[in-house]
């Protein structure tokens, strides 16, 4: 089982930028994947973001040209850099993994076996 720890959460004004990181406890090898995911109140978790051990990389039509996801494998880190923040991207946001395994739709829930606890992004107008 692999420990994700977010961080980076805050809050921003639209139009704002942040970035959000992932540490990762276990080295990961093989073929995995790993994605960004967010949850406002009242709705469902929703995929943002996700990256593979191929490097493609899958996003939300919601966050196109204003996220972008990356990962520094040296670190052990998965990161999220936003910008152009819009107050509908307020929500707790995860990092998820699935290692050994890989993603065919990279941003459903049900792909991803391991979760951390989240980091809170608010984007005030």
């Amino acid at each position: 089982q692999v420990q994700l720890k977010e961080s980076g959460g805050g809050s921003v004004q639209a139009g704002g930028s942040l970035r959000l990181s992932c540490a990762v406890s276990d080295d990961i090898y093989g073929d995995y994947c790993m994605g960004w995911f967010r949850q406002a109140p009242g709705k469902e978790r929703e995929g943002v973001a996700g990256i593979d051990s191929d490097g493609t990389t899958r996003y939300a039509d919601s966050v196109k040209g204003r996220f972008t996801i990356s990962q520094d494998n040296a670190k052990n880190t998965l990161s999220l850099q936003m910008n152009s923040l819009k107050p509908e991207d307020t929500a707790m946001y995860y990092c998820a993994a699935v290692s050994p395994g890989w993603c065919r739709w990279y941003l459903l829930p049900y792909e991803y076996n391991d979760w951390g606890q989240g980091t809170q992004v608010t984007v005030s107008s």
